[in-house]
């Protein structure tokens, strides 16, 4: 008999649960455990300080509670996260790291988007930390689609995905590769593809096959 192999995936909002139970809908040789802390975005935003302590602590709950690898969702936790001083045997799978790697493939200009600007420091100094460790040039400009991420803390989706595709709109012809660094935008950039057929990086395309190796 086959067992399944148990993923711990660990998350900042509610909503990116759904994202990660779609990408790996079919395959069936995992199965997923989602744990949720909307909490430390809040800290994040404040500068709390101790926040690495925090997430160090969660990452290790986690990993007590029968997984065979634990998955960050949420680029603050990855930011946070100091590995060196975790003692696990099982994997941790960063989103941000095959996203990284669809990143660095790009030899044209291109535009990564965020919502949360609590965000984009820690992602764009992992992001040149991730190029110059893999020797690749990027030329990458990072922008936030401001008074926008509330929307979807609020949970009002719909107007969260709406203002993200205006926003595509608004740049499109600026000539650059575009990418979303959140998974909370993700389906507005799903949608946004279907209707233009314009491809927009984001952190699920990378990500199953990632996981999978």
């Amino acid at each position: 008999m086959h067992l399944k192999k148990r993923i711990g995936c660990l998350h900042a909002h509610y909503s990116n649960i759904d994202y990660i139970e779609q990408a790996f809908n079919s395959i069936h040789e995992l199965e997923l455990e989602h744990f949720v802390d909307p909490g430390l975005i809040q800290h994040v935003a404040k500068g709390t300080g101790g926040l690495s302590l925090k997430v160090k602590e969660q990452v290790e709950w986690i990993a007590s509670c029968n997984v065979d690898a634990i998955l960050i969702t949420c680029t603050n936790y990855i930011a946070l996260l100091k590995e060196e001083e975790l003692s696990l045997s099982i994997p941790i799978i960063k989103i941000d790291e095959p996203f990284f790697q669809s990143l660095c493939e790009v030899t044209q200009p291109q535009i990564i988007l965020f919502t949360n600007p609590a965000t984009v420091d820690g992602t764009m100094e992992r992001l040149y930390q991730y190029a110059k460790l893999h020797d690749k040039a990027i030329d990458v400009q990072a922008k936030v689609i401001n008074n926008t991420f509330e929307l979807i803390m609020q949970g009002k989706k719909q107007a969260y995905n709406n203002a993200i595709i205006q926003y595509f709109r608004e740049i499109m012809s600026e000539g650059r590769l575009i990418s979303v660094a959140q998974l909370s935008m993700v389906e507005a950039a799903q949608q946004f593809e279907k209707e233009f057929e314009i491809p927009i990086i984001h952190p699920l395309k990378s990500l199953v096959g990632f996981v999978m190796k």
